[in-house]
């Protein structure tokens, strides 16, 4: 599978469109990224319901249901708030899949915890349950937002291919 940020929306469409499922996103330092690469693939609305760009915490609360405890006991970037963005986002569409992402990317932001680069993502399908990963990207700004990228949309991939294969 090519690598580049087309090639795996293209991919992403094919294994959606096969499986008649369908896909939301729910992204916070990628800051819509995500949604912006599928719908640049011709006839995605076939397979693309919707996007939610929950860039403060305020908008992860009030369009996806985040919880303040959440929040409060993990962070804005975590695991934690990852999976209940991504919940959020099937919750909140009549998507099959969701993937959700937040993270930092930099220049500043971060912490010796949490350093500029740890993004964290999450995998959610109505029948396959919720998995989550903890990425530490190098690079600028930029790039760490194009490695985000890419690594949801093979995620993605990744995750309605084995979901198939078990099902």
């Amino acid at each position: 599978m090519e690598n580049s940020i087309e090639a795996l929306a293209v991919r992403l469409g094919e294994v959606l469109s096969a499986h008649g499922a369908s896909l939301a996103t729910a992204e916070s330092c990628t800051g819509g990224w995500v949604a912006q690469a599928v719908t640049s693939v011709a006839g995605s609305s076939a397979w693309f319901d919707r996007g939610f760009v929950t860039y403060s915490n305020a908008a992860k609360q009030e369009m996806l249901d985040v919880s303040d405890l959440t929040l409060a006991r993990h962070g804005a970037v975590s695991e934690a708030t990852a999976r209940a963005m991504a919940l959020g986002a099937l919750a909140h569409s009549r998507a099959d899949w969701a993937v959700a992402i937040t993270g930092v990317a930099g220049p500043g932001g971060g912490t010796p915890e949490k350093p500029v680069g740890l993004v964290c993502f999450a995998w959610a399908g109505r029948e396959a349950g919720c998995e989550a990963q903890v990425c530490r990207f190098d690079g600028d700004r930029e790039s760490v937002r194009e490695q985000s990228v890419r690594q949801a949309l093979r995620g993605l991939i990744e995750r309605i291919e084995a979901a198939r294969l078990v099902a």
